[in-house]
């Protein structure tokens, strides 16, 4: 299947939670890249686990990162990390899809995701807390609309937690997260053969 560019209502989404040193100056590099041949990133980190390493998460507008579609990225993007050389140091390269349990860095993320737990840590107070865990119930103008599951007595189990807060998201795996991941990710690969089908068949 080849690789389109991304629809420019889907370039407009931007990233609510970005980098910041050096993982944001990767990010800047290797974006661009990514969205030329029809990905869109979800997160740059440089860590240091016995060796430093890059590792950097993409996936296709519709949520979908095959192995060949991550060994494509990983070469296009080695030759311009290697010309930009924005890590002096040596590291190694991960790149990788978003995973079951995966970041939430867009708004559309909460929207896809509603009803499934998520962990989210705001960079300000809200409600007197930073971290939140519980399920995403919609999202209510320019807030998530979370059912915590750790509420004290007292307390409302639901909050608003402003989008423009988020440090840092990602969804909780379950039982139930792991099923639906799957029945998207059968739904969306057989709705792939039937376009090819009609591309040969077209042929």
């Amino acid at each position: 299947m080849s690789n389109t560019a991304i629809p420019n209502d889907d370039k407009a989404e931007e990233r609510l939670v970005q980098e910041s040193g050096q993982d944001a100056l990767v990010a800047s590099i290797v974006a661009p890249v990514i969205e030329d041949m029809g990905f869109r990133l979800v997160r740059v980190r440089l860590y240091d686990n016995n060796g430093l390493t890059l590792q950097i998460m993409a996936e296709r507008p519709d949520g979908t990162m095959s192995v060949n579609d991550c060994e494509a990225v990983s070469r296009a993007l080695s030759t311009v990390l290697d010309v930009e050389d924005p890590v002096p140091q040596a590291y190694s390269l991960e790149m990788s899809s978003p995973g079951i349990d995966r970041p939430l860095v867009r708004r559309s993320d909460f929207e896809t995701w509603a009803g499934h737990i998520s962990k989210i840590e705001t960079a300000f107070l809200v409600d007197g807390r930073k971290r939140f865990r519980g399920h995403i119930l919609r999202l209510d103008n320019d807030n998530v609309v979370l059912r915590r599951d750790n509420a004290a007595a007292g307390e409302d189990r639901e909050v608003l937690v402003p989008l423009d807060a988020i440090a840092s998201a990602r969804l909780v795996l379950t039982d139930e997260l792991i099923r639906e991941a799957l029945k998207r990710d059968k739904a969306l690969r057989e709705a792939n053969d039937v376009d090819e089908s009609d591309i040969n068949k077209d042929n």
